[in-house]
């Protein structure tokens, strides 16, 4: 795995190794990855990129939100409960040199507490596949106050996602056995 572009391109990240099988990790590959930013810095959303606070959400190695910081978002918070997954994302923090922009949470995503500053204008979803846990995941970051009004969340799954009140699809895009569907936050309407 390496970095495809931007501040850090070609950077490589660490090994995932054997990974932790109770963390389910499975990194996306270099090649979704890249496609997946090329649809996002071609200007179909905008620029979703440039000074973007990025939430990821079951980070696994970190690697779509270090791309998105390569690539001009402000700052990033990863969210992971393995601690495999934790290791990983400490170890390509420091080999991108980026401890000033990144922040590591170590909890379970589905399960997140209120959160108090900014909320997150750019949002990658990558649970683990066919197990409903993006949905939790989603509702309590929705919930929580961690997710901007008009955020771009990209939510990577292999099955058909339930989509949270609140959100409106955009599109999905199919790489494989792997499925990216492109949702708005819809704006909160005060009553």
């Amino acid at each position: 795995m390496r970095i495809i572009g931007g501040e850090f391109r070609g950077r490589a990240l660490a090994s995932v190794g054997k990974g932790d099988a109770g963390a389910h990790l499975r990194p996306t590959t270099d090649r979704v990855r890249e496609s997946l930013f090329n649809v996002l810095m071609g200007g179909r959303y905008g620029d979703p990129i440039s000074q973007a606070r990025v939430l990821d959400l079951f980070a696994g190695t970190g690697a779509l939100g270090l791309e998105a910081l390569s690539r001009g978002a402000a700052d990033v918070t990863f969210v992971e409960s393995g601690r495999k997954g934790q290791s990983l994302i400490r170890e390509n923090i420091a080999l991108c040199k980026c401890a000033d922009r990144a922040q590591l949470v170590g909890r379970d995503a589905t399960r997140l507490g209120a959160h108090s500053g900014a909320p997150f204008d750019l949002v990658f979803l990558d649970p683990p596949y066919g197990k409903a846990l993006g949905e939790a995941a989603l509702n309590a970051a929705l919930e929580k106050g961690w997710i901007a009004d008009d955020a771009l969340i990209l939510w990577e799954e292999s099955a058909q996602i339930k989509l949270p009140t609140g959100c409106e699809m955009l599109e999905t895009r199919g790489f494989g056995a792997t499925n990216i569907t492109f949702l708005r936050r819809a704006p909160s309407i005060a009553l």
